[in-house]
């Protein structure tokens, strides 16, 4: 074993270039035991006995040999009946604990490759290696894991695929609601430590960012594996409670909708009342007198609007509380919260300060709903100019339940935002930088488990993908603290030879097929095919998604 790696690939891969991967480690001193293997995939080390797994999980000691836990993740345009469900060896305890008997890491039982199929790759071009489950390039000096040869489209290509140790990282999570969740640049915390903050609200959603590198590693302990715990779940598609401070409690997943103050959100709104006002105007035109759309952002005022104005509708007399922005649009009707659009209220007369005698008339009719259709009342004026509730005529609440229909349902959107440091590109280029201008050039297409990332305008590789467009469990954690998430890079060969990539350690898809991904002897296969996602544009042979 020399001292390039101990941690790409798998037992016995023979590489001609590469050391045997993941081969016997050597003893970092003298007092460290004979039974256990360190592993050097991240700064902390691990010293690991053998049947346990280092602090990551994603490392472990089989009988003296470095081995690594998750499967390599293969991704085929369509998957076949021949082609097997990959997973790898029984996967040992937890750190401390024994070692799990036919077990792989989610409990399931291990399955194996069907007796039927003889290998046959078919298509090159309908095979992607994923950074999940492939390994880092930790220590920064040596070539990515797997640098893949093949060929799209009759052209051939590199794929550079390695999975990163992002401190830098992130993720926004876009809620779908009106409700009230926090103050902006208010304090997000997950249990007791805070892990992000409430960013700037965007049309019909609130924001959030949780993670960073300043909660990762800036803090105490407890904040930075509170930080990274509740970054690995939401990455992985799996619910995070969490609490605003002077806001509400949550449970957010990416995919499904928030609950919000153990309520589970239904609506994401139309539009904001003075949007709902334009779109439903002549609907409403006829059967009302008078509508007000509530809303924590522009509440509108249909005969005011310039939609009842272009309809000839005639004015109602009524005032509105909140600071009139233009005609039929009101700003600050009242505070925020989880009452009708938003708002802090529960009765809508309360942002109506009167009636203008003399344009007000009894008998007047008078709808006032939310963004959502989900609060809805309506009324009629009586000799007094008093709003009296009266049964909702069915021509009305048509229109109501239109705006319902018209309401997207709501959920959760998690991103994925990391920059690409050091190790990354180190692991695909002697020059760095040159990777970037070529990335910024479009001549490399960047992929995050073969999920399309979008690429940041400006300096260095920053990165955005959504996580639903990933495949499950795509990242993992060390306890630096940092995530450790997949990431690919794809281009021309010539162009790889261009920008000094480690052209030496170039091997076929079926080099790495047959010695990166499985295990050579027999044994249940360490790699997992699975279908692109079929919202997913194929990796190679795709223009890059840059700012």
């Amino acid at each position: 074993m020399t001292e390039h790696t101990k941690t790409d690939g798998l037992p016995g891969m023979d590489l001609p270039v590469l050391p045997a991967a993941l081969d016997r480690a050597p003893l970092r001193n003298d007092r460290m035991s004979t039974a256990k293997v360190e592993c050097n995939a991240c700064p902390v080390l691990c010293q690991i006995s053998d049947g346990r797994t280092g602090a990551c999980d994603r490392y472990a000691n089989r009988d003296g040999v470095l081995v690594r836990v998750d499967p390599v993740v293969l991704l085929r345009r369509t998957l076949e009946s021949g082609t097997p469900s990959l997973v790898p060896f029984a996967r040992p305890g937890a750190g401390t604990g024994d070692a799990a008997d036919a077990e792989t890491g989610d409990g399931t039982a291990p399955s194996t490759a069907p007796a039927e199929w003889n290998g046959d790759l078919l298509h090159a071009d309908e095979v992607f290696v994923t950074g999940v489950g492939s390994s880092t390039t930790y220590p920064d000096y040596k070539p990515a894991p797997f640098i893949v040869a093949s060929k799209a489209r009759g052209v051939d290509m590199v794929t550079v695929v390695t999975e990163g140790i992002f401190s830098y990282c992130s993720f926004k999570v876009k809620i779908d609601t009106d409700r009230f969740l926090g103050s902006e640049q208010a304090n997000v915390r997950h249990r007791g430590e805070v892990v992000g903050h409430v960013t700037t609200a965007e049309y019909g959603s609130q924001m959030l960012s949780l993670g960073g590198v300043h909660h990762l590693t800036g803090g105490s302990k407890k904040e930075g594996r509170m930080t990274n715990e509740v970054m690995q779940l939401l990455g992985n598609k799996r619910p995070v409670e969490c609490t605003i401070d002077g806001g509400a409690s949550l449970i957010i997943q990416a995919g499904k909708p928030p609950i919000v103050n153990g309520v589970e959100e239904k609506r994401m709104r139309v539009g904001c009342g003075s949007a709902a006002i334009g779109i439903f105007a002549r609907q409403f035109a006829g059967v009302a007198d008078e509508v007000v759309v509530v809303d924590d952002h522009i509440t509108g005022v249909l005969t005011e609007h310039q939609a009842g104005r272009c309809l000839d509708m005639t004015g109602s007399g009524i005032r509105m509380r909140g600071r009139k922005s233009t005609p039929g649009r009101y700003f600050q009707v009242a505070n925020p919260g989880n009452g009708w659009g938003g708002t802090d209220i529960d009765d809508p007369l309360s942002i109506i300060e009167g009636w203008e005698e003399g344009v007000a008339r009894p008998g007047l009719r008078l709808l006032m709903t939310s963004t959502t259709g989900e609060h809805a009342q309506w009324y009629v004026l009586d000799e007094q100019l008093q709003p009296v509730e009266q049964p909702m005529p069915e021509e009305v609440r048509r229109i109501v339940q239109r705006i319902g229909e018209n309401c997207e349902p709501s959920m959760c959107s998690v991103l994925f935002l990391g920059g690409a440091g050091g190790s990354l590109r180190a692991g695909v280029t002697e020059n760095p930088v040159l990777l970037t201008r070529a990335i910024k050039r479009a001549l490399v297409n960047v992929t995050c488990g073969g999920a399309p990332a979008y690429v940041w305008p400006g300096g260095g590789i920053t990165i955005m993908a959504d996580v639903l467009r990933m495949p499950h469990d795509s990242f993992g954690t060390v306890p630096t603290p940092a995530i450790v998430a997949p990431i690919e890079f794809s281009m021309r060969r010539e162009d790889y030879e261009a920008l000094g990539g480690h052209m030496s350690h170039v091997f076929s898809l079926q080099e790495a097929l047959a010695r990166g991904a499985w295990q050579p002897d027999g044994a249940p296969l360490a790699g997992r095919w699975l279908q692109m996602d079929e919202a997913n544009p194929w990796p190679l042979g795709q223009p890059p998604m840059l700012g």
